[in-house]
């Protein structure tokens, strides 16, 4: 079974990567702990938690995206809403939620749902954020929750899961065949760009 440890990284767009850093590193505190870079290109990543971590890539001629209420629906193409940053203790939400308002961002008031404590706010991107604290002694992970009142079929199969659903890998890359191909930034952490084809 493949298993998970997290979010590797969420990689966003900024069109101002030093404002983007003072928000994401000096605001809300999270490290900064790779740096890719040439000119015409930068992508850096800041530290989440132990495991995940945010990246922007920075694009000459992005503008900040229209800030758009968390959670109201759109028609027409979309991808993404907000992303939600757990917190590790309800003190936290409060000093980030003053942290924000006194930066002069718009951050809500903190929000009951249930099984965790919100504040929404947006990044200087127009990246809508939320930050989030679990409610002790409510754990979805642990005890999965699945009130829909109006669950479709596939919904009701429950949360573990399904096996069958999908073709089965009848020819899986053989041992001698798994290549790994060189990507920007490979040469600033392994010297040179090396060919997997000589590997």
């Amino acid at each position: 079974m493949i298993r998970y440890n997290g979010i590797n990284h969420l990689a966003m767009v900024t069109g101002n990567l030093d404002r983007t850093i003072r928000y994401w590193r000096d605001l809300l505190g999270m490290r900064m702990v790779a740096g890719l870079g040439k000119p015409g290109y930068r992508h850096y990543f800041f530290e989440i938690s132990a495991k995940d971590t945010i990246a922007f890539f920075e694009w000459p001629g992005v503008e900040p995206a229209e800030e758009k209420e968390h959670g109201r629906p759109v028609a027409g193409p979309a991808v993404f809403d907000h992303v939600s940053f757990g917190l590790e203790t309800k003190e936290s939400l409060w000093e980030l939620k003053d942290r924000i308002a006194a930066a002069g961002f718009w951050v809500s008031e903190v929000i009951d749902h249930g099984f965790i404590y919100s504040i929404y706010s947006f990044d200087p991107n127009g990246i809508p954020v939320e930050f989030s604290w679990n409610v002790e002694g409510i754990d979805i992970r642990r005890n999965p929750n699945l009130s829909d009142v109006s669950p479709s079929e596939i919904a009701k199969e429950g949360p573990e899961p399904g096996s069958g659903k999908w073709p089965a890998v009848s020819e899986p890359t053989r041992e001698e065949d798994r290549k790994v191909y060189p990507g920007q930034g490979s040469e600033l952490f392994h010297g040179s760009r090396k060919d997997p084809r000589s590997a």
